[in-house]
């Protein structure tokens, strides 16, 4: 089958850095899906898995990225249970296994679940990581209501134009209820985060106390970081409403001055959506669960899908194009590929 690989972890400007491959089709596990996949996304920790190493390594085998796909189930494990052959499914996976950046892919049918019915491939398979990230934060780290009983309160979503951005402000501000202020730098990313439901617009350019005071804020119930933790945290802590909570998703380069949220008994906390599925902790089909109920709102309407661009094919050239987009760190939604030649 058709696959986009690397045997070693290359800047992108390399052509090695991504190639072309043809490996074997896998066989399912008791617990999988075989899914032929027509469209994927790609997202911050495509370009973090591919970069360069300290250290330099070489994959005897060649090693498969991509952690956000919708496609067609082609076979079932001998144990599951929730899927079967013909079933439109979408789904992040889980990054202990090889990616879906291949024709043919094995994901645990407890992670995944079942496509909008009104949506194609392509908006599909925008939603599932960044969907999983932003409802684990908001309403498994940070605690807040998805039945809206925290309406009214305030949450500061640090990198709003981004993929986790564009849905979390949707899941804050249409389910929960919170007043969103999402950060943007540009006219036009400014415009993008208050069509997903951003009531206020500040700069993450400029210290972000200062930005939210400008505007009337003192401090927020909430934070959710999506941009250098290291740059915004002293920030975060002085805007941080007394024991409210800040949840981020990006891994920070220094120790962090964790003290500065002592006084305030506020609390930090991570999130990183492959935990269920790396540690198969006893939740793990909590992932599949909440993608069904985005699915549901999807169709609904509550919420919209977050594509910013398609490319097609999907192969070697036009991966590298996408990852090289965005490394830029200015990208605005989702870039997905769909159709492989």
């Amino acid at each position: 089958m058709k696959a986009i690989g690397l045997h070693q972890y290359l800047p992108i400007d390399k052509e090695e850095s991504l190639a072309d491959l043809n490996i074997d089709r896998p066989t399912p596990g008791p617990r999988d899906l075989l899914v032929s996949i027509k469209a994927i996304a790609v997202n911050p920790v495509d370009t973090k898995v591919r970069a360069p190493k300290a250290t330099p390594v070489t994959e005897t085998t060649p090693k498969i990225l991509g952690w956000d796909a919708a496609g067609e189930v082609v076979a079932v494990g001998s144990e599951v249970k929730n899927f079967a052959e013909g079933d439109r499914v979408f789904y992040a996976g889980d990054i202990t296994r090889p990616g879906c950046n291949s024709e043919f892919q094995l994901v645990d049918e407890r992670i995944v679940g079942k496509m909008p019915r009104t949506q194609d491939f392509q908006a599909s398979a925008a939603l599932p990581l960044t969907s999983i990230t932003a409802w684990e934060a908001l309403f498994d780290r940070l605690g807040i209501s998805p039945e809206g009983k925290d309406s009214g309160k305030t949450i500061l979503i640090v990198g709003g134009a981004g993929g986790v951005g564009s849905i979390a402000i949707q899941l804050a501000s249409t389910l929960a209820k919170l007043n969103v202020i999402a950060t943007a730098s540009r006219t036009k990313s400014s415009m993008w985060v208050k069509e997903m439901g951003a009531r206020h617009v500040v700069n993450h350019r400029n210290p972000l106390d200062q930005e939210l005071k400008d505007i009337g804020f003192e401090n927020v119930d909430y934070i959710l970081c999506l941009n250098n933790t290291d740059q915004h945290f002293p920030a975060m802590a002085s805007a941080i409403k007394p024991q409210g909570k800040i949840c981020t998703i990006v891994e920070n380069t220094a120790p962090l001055e964790i003290g500065l949220l002592k006084a305030k008994s506020a609390t930090f906390v991570w999130e990183f959506m492959f935990t269920r599925a790396m540690f198969q902790t006893e939740d793990m089909e909590q992932q599949g669960v909440l993608l069904n109920r985005i699915a549901e709102l999807i169709d609904r309407e509550t919420l919209v899908t977050t594509v910013g661009e398609t490319i097609e094919p999907i192969n070697a050239t036009n991966l590298r194009l996408a990852h090289r987009q965005l490394e830029t760190g200015s990208t605005i939604g989702k870039i997905v590929l769909a159709g492989w030649e």
